[in-house]
């Protein structure tokens, strides 16, 4: 078995993005933060060489920062962990490649969008198409050793919170999407006197099953705040 990733540099990856985000994600304050990262995937892909691989491709760690840049963002949507199973993650959180099952708590996303706005449920996971309208779909961690959820939380968490301030403290008028109470201790890294914040339960089955999920709206939410601010609101439906 191939390692998906060998002897990665996440410094080389972010340097390939053709959006002002690489200005954030790889500066002098960042480097600490790229080398503990580098120090650690590889370490663990020479441990685990032949027995198990790391999700995503190399080319799609970042992918959540290909398409805009940042003074564009209109919305973020944290997610925890990668997936874990191949083929699956690539880069934006929740959402999985074509032709792959489409995970229970996307699902429940669905169903929420059906609920809440008439959304049609489409027969793929791929939300490229929220991506590509100023989403910034931001996992904490953004790396995951195969079958082992949460794996590199501990790598990838000092990085991403500094993402998530830096964001809050450079722009205006963003609308945090929280769901979950992972994603809710991230508020503290939010000035909540610049940005709108959304939180409910987790669209997983254990949490959405409880009351704060159904019906929490979001979808809708989001784009009468989207409207307030004259912005273009989200076309949510995947074609």
């Amino acid at each position: 078995m191939n390692n998906s990733i060998r002897k990665i540099d996440i410094s080389k990856n972010i340097d390939k993005l053709e959006t002002d985000w690489k200005d954030i994600l790889n500066n002098k304050d960042t480097l600490n933060f790229i080398e503990n990262i580098n120090e650690n995937l590889n370490n663990e892909i020479d441990k685990f060489e032949g027995f198990t691989r790391v999700f995503p491709e190399e080319r799609n760690i970042f992918n959540a920062f290909n398409y805009f840049n940042i003074r564009s963002t209109k919305v973020c949507i944290i997610g925890q962990d990668c997936y874990h199973k191949k083929n699956q993650a690539h880069g934006l959180c929740f959402s999985v490649h074509e032709g792959i099952q489409i995970p229970p708590s996307l699902k429940n996303i669905y169903k929420e969008l059906h609920s809440d706005i008439g959304f049609k449920i489409p027969s793929h996971g791929n939300l490229t198409q929220w991506a590509e309208q100023g989403i910034l779909m931001l996992n904490a961690s953004l790396t995951v050793r195969e079958s082992s959820p949460n794996s590199h939380c501990k790598h990838w968490e000092p990085y991403t919170n500094y993402i998530i301030k830096m964001l809050s403290d450079s722009t205006n008028n963003i609308i945090f999407i929280l769901w979950g109470n992972y994603a809710k201790n991230k508020k503290k890294l939010i000035n909540i006197d610049k940005h709108y914040i959304l939180e409910a339960n987790h669209p997983s089955p254990l949490s959405a099953n409880r009351p704060g999920w159904f019906g929490c709206k979001h979808f809708s939410k989001c784009n009468e705040i989207l409207e307030l601010l004259k912005k273009e609101p989200i076309d949510w439906q995947i074609i």
